[in-house]
């Protein structure tokens, strides 16, 4: 059973920053294409930043080109995403997950299970 845990998030004003961590504790990322998701009050979630196996490539979502930074540190199978000049619509609870790849070698916005952690909170306001 895969389990993941995010955490990082909290309340930060817009312009500040934050890191998130996510552990897999039953599933080796080693592998793996990871991939950061977000999901906002009344949206559906959506894809932010995911990062191909042994850090071949990146991708991110066009709002959060430049500001978000995604990496990952197999040895300690944990996947993590520094967050800065945040925005209010970076407001929403994080998540990650494995996801596919496309015959181009990298990585896509598609989960490859539909497994999902507590995920960890975040609220950008002043």
């Amino acid at each position: 059973q895969l389990h993941f845990v995010e955490s990082g998030g909290g309340l930060v004003q817009p312009g500040g920053s934050l890191k998130l961590s996510c552990v897999a504790s039953t599933f080796g990322i080693f592998h793996n294409h990871m991939a950061w998701f977000r999901q906002a009050p009344g949206k559906e979630r959506e894809g932010v930043s995911c990062i191909y196996s042994r850090s071949a490539s990146t991708n991110y979502k066009d709002s959060v080109k430049g500001r978000f930074t995604i990496s990952r540190d197999d040895a300690k199978n944990t996947v993590y995403l520094q967050m800065d000049n945040l925005k209010p619509e970076d407001t929403g609870t994080y998540y990650c997950a494995p996801v596919f790849s496309s015959p181009q070698a990298t990585c896509l916005f598609k989960p490859v299970y539909d497994t999902w952690g507590q995920g960890t909170q975040v609220t950008v306001s002043s």
